[in-house]
């Protein structure tokens, strides 16, 4: 089974192609499944006072989930396409979360930490944000965010666990046993969830130059029987399914042998197929 479920467009503002021309990109990759999970709109912050270029706008969120349910009808028996969000968690803005992943026919949500308050952790324009912080608290707060966007049970797949690490700041070696505490935390609060994780493959092409997340959290998250799944965070049609063949060769290697994929929510576990590379 050869899947992407972490793709963007252009309605959220910092991607590039429409959505059928991710789908036409999956076919001629050859791909069973293609899951379309562009950013939830903002809620926590003013889009017209804010960055620009973040998300789309809430009025474009039932235009987003119509097109791709018609390009799902439209592509039916070429490819499976599965309707997905990747819906920010804000700590305090739970009842605004739960509704838009309660109005919509998600076959699947991926859970994200982006935001520490109103700063992006994970946009480049906002690097300076580190000045003047201690790297170790940073990461305190953002992996208590993860375990508390883990315990809402809102997300069927959580996201890019470690993007933390993203453009390489961080604590320094001596810290790197709280780290690890860190990590093992968020992920416990993962495999408490019950739900799964992806392996998100764009860092290798980031200043970290490793997958989200790392060798490390995953062979903690198999101790813990976490499932998981692929995504490729692209945005751009080119991108699709970019680095996923290292993806599926390191999940082989780790003796991992099925991945999970969603239809309405409802999780079933496929074959992992490292045969070949389709991209």
């Amino acid at each position: 089974m050869h899947i992407d479920y972490h793709t963007h467009h252009a309605r959220c503002g910092h991607a590039e192609g429409q959505l059928e021309e991710y789908v036409r990109r999956a076919i001629e990759l050859g791909m069973d499944q293609l899951g379309l999970s562009d950013h939830m709109p903002l809620i926590h912050v003013n889009p017209e006072t804010y960055y620009p270029e973040m998300a789309m706008s809430m009025e474009e969120l039932p235009r987003y989930v119509e097109e791709c349910l018609q390009l799902k009808e439209r592509y039916q028996g070429q490819i499976d396409i599965r309707i997905g969000l990747e819906g920010d968690y804000i700590e305090g803005y739970e009842e605004q979360i739960e509704r838009i992943v309660n109005d919509y026919p998600w076959d699947y949500v991926i859970g994200s930490v982006h935001f520490l308050g109103e700063w992006d952790i994970t946009d480049y324009r906002q690097t300076r944000g580190w000045e003047g912080k201690d790297p170790l608290e940073v990461y305190r707060r953002y992996y208590d965010a993860v375990q508390k966007a883990a315990a809402t049970g809102f997300y069927d797949i959580m996201g890019h666990l470690d993007v933390i690490k993203r453009f390489g700041y961080g604590p320094g070696p001596e810290q790197k046993p709280e780290v690890i505490a860190l990590e093992q935390a968020a992920l416990a609060a993962v495999a408490r969830s019950g739900k799964a994780m992806e392996l998100n493959a764009s860092g290798l092409s980031k200043a970290c130059e490793e997958m989200f997340p790392s060798r490390r959290m995953l062979e903690e998250a198999m101790k813990l029987g976490i499932p998981l799944t692929l995504g490729s965070d692209a945005h751009q049609p080119m991108k699709l399914g970019e680095h996923l063949d290292q993806a599926r060769a390191l999940l082989s290697e780790l003796g991992v042998r099925e991945i999970a994929t969603f239809r309405n929510r409802k999780r079933e576990m496929v074959l992992l197929n490292v045969e070949g590379n389709h991209v």
